[in-house]
């Protein structure tokens, strides 16, 4: 089967929606389908790569802005909004501005949601006539909803049907500003019945988002997420030190800030003095006065030598920084529709603490690789931790049980056979 995955980059940051289908395609195609991915607004940023780098990118963020906000750059000829779409110049426009902030975008991401009627049509039709001359799909998947606009004209043009990831955009519209969020909402719910069929990444989100769009559960499935395992191997032994460690994105929303809070409650207690905490990850331009605060949080109380700050890391890098650790959190504040952070700490047999809410109950009980705490609570989170910090038969139990459980059953070829079959049948 042909298959077109749309998948939005970031440009300067890794995002898990880039991760999951950058390593889809290829497991895919292992399969025997013909799946590729187009970029789209930016360079997709994953595990250090672009994949399919050498096709075209649709809906450059320079040309869909300008488009946007005037009218003339509606009607300019290709070969300037191919001077905008340059790789490199996106790139560097994302290192220097906000252009992925949810809090910026509700004027364009309302139109996206338009579809034909939004004022990037002219990158509508160079999308729908490549799709027609070059790559003709048997079948086109959406990273996203807010992709949704672009289902209706995709099936008009090609007469193929559409499919749809839901992989966490309700933190995205719920943080745009009033009144674009109702809008958006209240738009996406029509535009989601122009989509043939749906994959949510955990149970958790496909019952959230069923109820908050009015979606039939006929039309749902429900598909874990799952990861690349090449290279994932447990640590030859504990590190000398006792070491937390946290792996996302740099931001408040994905509880750094609890964690830090509580590393340095963990830092007062007796048994638990010398523990070390590494933080790992992406960080943005925009991220980093937030990153500057922990640390001078952290230099208030003298454990800014204690802690390990590696932004940005390759694969190699990432691998190597799981091997470092004892326990590992990710305090998200919000309800991650997944969290592929938690199977990469399994997957290299460290075991995890994560909030009560979202998706980690799910993936806890599906693995035995660690253990829940109350959300937002630096407390509670350091309770959690030093349980498993001091004893380590117990940790190393939840280790052995969530990688064993990861190998088994979260592995990437696993997700591709599944949503091939599910594909395959929602076609025939």
């Amino acid at each position: 089967m042909k298959i077109v995955l749309l998948t939005p980059g970031t440009g300067n940051f890794h995002c898990g929606n880039c991760i999951r289908d950058q390593a889809l395609a290829p497991a895919l195609r292992r399969l025997g389908h013909d799946a590729i991915i187009l970029p789209m607004y930016l360079p997709i940023l994953a595990e250090g790569e672009e994949p399919d780098g050498e096709r075209p990118l649709f809906f450059g963020g320079i040309n869909v802005y300008l488009q946007q906000k005037l009218s003339v750059f509606r009607h300019t000829p290709r070969w300037v909004d191919r001077a905008f779409d340059a790789r490199g110049l996106l790139r560097w426009m994302a290192n220097k501005t906000h252009m992925t902030r949810a809090q910026d975008l509700g004027e364009m991401t309302l139109a996206m949601l338009h579809g034909e009627q939004s004022p990037q049509r002219k990158e509508l039709d160079r999308l729908l006539d490549w799709l027609a001359g070059e790559e003709k799909p048997q079948l086109v998947s959406l990273a996203n909803l807010l992709l949704a606009g672009l289902a209706r004209p995709i099936k008009h043009k090609l007469g193929v049907p559409v499919f749809c990831t839901l992989h966490g955009e309700d933190a995205f519209l719920d943080s745009l500003a009033q009144p674009w969020r109702e809008r958006a909402w209240e738009l996406l719910a029509e535009r989601v019945r122009d989509i043939d069929g749906f994959i949510a990444v955990s149970h958790y989100y496909g019952d959230r988002m069923r109820e908050r769009l009015g979606l039939d559960p006929a039309r749902v499935r429900v598909i874990y997420n799952g990861i690349d395992l090449e290279g994932y191997e447990p640590a030859a032994a504990p590190p000398a030190t006792p070491t937390v460690g946290f792996l996302a994105r740099m931001m408040h929303g994905k509880g750094l800030t609890t964690l830090v809070e509580a590393f340095i409650e963990l830092r007062r207690g007796e048994r638990t003095r010398n523990l070390r905490l590494r933080v790992g990850g992406s960080m943005t331009p925009a991220d980093e006065p937030y990153v500057e605060g922990l640390r001078s949080r952290l230099a208030e109380h003298g454990l800014g030598e204690a802690v390990q700050w590696s932004p940005n890391m390759t694969r190699v890098e990432k691998l190597a920084f799981l091997k470092g650790l004892t326990v590992f959190s990710t305090p998200a504040t919000y309800g991650e529709a997944f969290g592929l952070y938690v199977l990469e700490a399994l997957a290299a047999g460290i075991p995890v603490v994560q909030p009560r809410h979202g998706a980690f109950p799910e993936l806890i009980e599906a693995t035995g690789g660690g253990m829940l705490c109350e959300p937002d609570d630096p407390g509670a989170l350091a309770d959690a931790l030093e349980s498993l910090l001091t004893d380590p038969d117990r940790a190393r139990a939840h280790a052995e049980r969530g990688r064993r459980a990861v190998f088994e059953g979260f592995g990437v070829d696993r997700m591709a056979r599944e949503i091939g079959e599910f594909y395959r049948t929602a076609v025939a």
